[in-house]
């Protein structure tokens, strides 16, 4: 207002070619500075406004890696909104699978196994074409290999032998892990599980763990174990629980040349690993 004011006192002079001075002791108008204050407070709360607007696109967007560095400042917070969905926090993105009810974090730099998503494409695929009149029904169609990961990540270009992965496999309504024993005696039937198909493979239990989420009532057993061949040696960090008749595995291994390297981040994926249905 004071700006429309100041202009239109100066169209009227020029029209008038009115000039007039006037004593500073007897001056009864306002200074320029004075007349300029609300004018300079607007367009102070206007800029400040659209910086804001300006950082909450930034954010939106991640410009140059922009919103994951300011929740890394307070990452606890963003992981417990799942922002680490969208933007990586610390170094570490996070995998939500709804359809089968668990999530993880993982190297926000490893990608997911290409291999997984075009098998995934095809059953998609297989699905929407009609069934032949002579083939069995959908329910009696061979069930697919329970062994196959349900999602899998890695470095890029690597050969497989550094990955995370989870598989989902249906057990009885009644499986419970707990019948198998303490965490020491489920490690052990892992390991043994593991190597039993071949005479050449070794197996050792490192440590096992549990920990318990007693608003889901799940248990997860964390286990950390070697398996060795005389081709290979491996260094894995697995996360097994059961929960309405499924047995989930979550599965991190690398070899044991990397594994000093790879340790805490192992340790932070398997901590990170629940079920969320």
């Amino acid at each position: 207002m004071a700006l429309q004011q100041y202009f239109h006192a100066c169209k009227y002079v020029s029209r008038n070619r009115v000039y007039m001075t006037q004593s500073s002791n007897n001056r009864q108008g306002k200074s320029p500075a004075e007349e300029f204050a609300p004018l300079a407070t607007t367009f102070r709360r206007r800029l400040l406004a659209g910086l804001g607007s300006a950082s909450l696109v930034a954010v939106g967007a991640n410009f140059g890696g922009l919103t994951s560095f300011l929740l890394g400042l307070v990452p606890e917070s963003g992981r417990s909104l799942k922002l680490d969905v969208l933007y990586p926090i610390e170094g570490y993105s996070r995998r939500i699978e709804n359809n089968e009810g668990f999530e993880f974090i993982y190297p926000a730099s490893w990608v997911g196994d290409q291999r997984l998503l075009y098998r995934a494409a095809e059953r998609l695929e297989r699905s929407l074409d009609p069934l032949p009149t002579n083939s069995p029904k959908s329910g009696n169609r061979p069930r697919k290999n329970v062994n196959e990961p349900i999602v899998a990540y890695g470095p890029p270009g690597s050969s497989g032998e550094l990955n995370v992965s989870v598989i989902v496999s249906p057990v009885p309504l009644d499986f419970s892990i707990e019948t198998f024993g303490g965490p020491k005696e489920v490690g052990e039937a892992v390991v043994k599980t593991i190597t039993r198909q071949r005479s050449d493979v070794k197996g050792t239990l490192i440590e096992s763990t549990m920990r318990e989420d007693p608003k889901m009532n799940v248990k997860y057993y964390e286990l950390e174990f070697k398996v060795e061949s005389p081709s290979f040696k491996r260094h894995n960090v697995a996360v097994c629980c059961a929960r309405g008749g499924r047995l989930f595995t979550l599965n991190a291994q690398a070899t044991e040349s990397a594994w000093p390297e790879l340790k805490s981040a192992f340790y932070r994926i398997a901590n990170s690993f629940n079920l969320t249905s």
